[in-house]
């Protein structure tokens, strides 16, 4: 899942509609949140109700491919279609492709799916859109169109986020308490007015797009800090994300300490925590095309 991400207008997520700017920063963002959430996207893969195995797979806002390569891992004979508007995102998957010696299983596409003129995509038996779907401009037109191209008895994955990761405890920082989820409610203020579909319930927008919902799945993610070094840069990068969005609405104060968090050379840095922990929730529809 191309998380981690919601910020100016996306962080992660997955996919820069709008900008390629700061493509750098939120690519390490996205392999982070690939590394550190990756038991949890295989549980996904593992769960979806496939009747057989795909062939042929599209990933709709792939970013770096996080998505890609996990449905790679549990479908090693399928070829993926990996599409995204970024040409930096797509370039950083083309050369994971074929480090991991993959290449000749991967296809990607350059396309904004907001455009009603889609690119030929084939005829996929599994569509995937982790943290993506929710970055469309008119979602209901892009549902009808992986509708239309999905073979017959296809699925569709919709992956969504409950918003960024909290990494902090409560009484964290220091003179400071809530600052975390302050930042949160900030952000969230402005990501109602710019992307509003995150957090959606997609469910009756795919029956409305005349899919059958097969399952739904909420994922709980709660992991320990120490259990990788790359949990630390995952908070960093993410709080960096939150701080954009919020800094207009949070008070001097909490700016301040804020910024002391995301200071890597200062003694406050949240680098030097030992107490972080990953919290947030996925949700997964699964939805055939009958």
């Amino acid at each position: 899942m191309n998380q981690a991400h919601p910020h100016t207008p996306h962080h992660g997520a997955p996919h820069d509609r709008h900008q390629e700017h700061g493509t750098d920063g939120q690519a390490e963002i996205l392999d982070l949140d690939a590394e550190v959430l990756a038991e949890h996207m295989a549980s996904i893969t593992t769960w979806l109700p496939l009747r057989t195995g795909p062939r042929q797979i599209v990933d709709l806002g792939c970013g770096t491919g996080a998505g890609t390569f996990a449905l790679l891992d549990r479908f090693p004979d399928a070829h993926v279609t990996a599409v995204d508007t970024s040409a930096g995102h797509l370039q950083h998957l083309r050369e994971k492709a074929c480090a991991r010696g993959v290449e000749k299983h991967v296809r990607t596409v350059r396309a904004d799916l907001d455009d009603p003129a889609w690119p030929d995509l084939g005829s996929p038996d599994l569509v995937w859109a982790s943290a993506s779907m929710h970055h469309m401009a008119h979602p209901d037109r892009a549902l009808r169109s992986v509708h239309d191209a999905l073979a017959p008895g296809g699925l569709f994955a919709v992956v969504e986020l409950a918003g960024f990761p909290r990494f902090l405890p409560e009484s964290a920082p220091a003179g400071r308490p809530g600052l975390e989820e302050r930042c949160h409610n900030a952000s969230d203020h402005f990501h109602a007015e710019y992307v509003p579909h995150r957090g959606a319930d997609w469910g009756p927008m795919l029956t409305a797009a005349g899919f059958t919902v097969e399952g739904e799945r909420t994922i709980t993610v709660n992991i320990d800090g120490s259990r990788s070094e790359a949990i630390g840069r995952y908070a960093l990068g993410s709080l960096r994300r939150i701080r954009g969005a919020a800094a207009a609405t949070l008070s001097p104060d909490d700016l301040t300490a804020l910024d002391q968090l995301l200071d890597t050379g200062g003694p406050h840095s949240i680098l030097r925590r030992d107490d972080l922990t990953v919290r947030t929730e996925r949700t997964v529809w699964a939805a055939r095309r009958t």
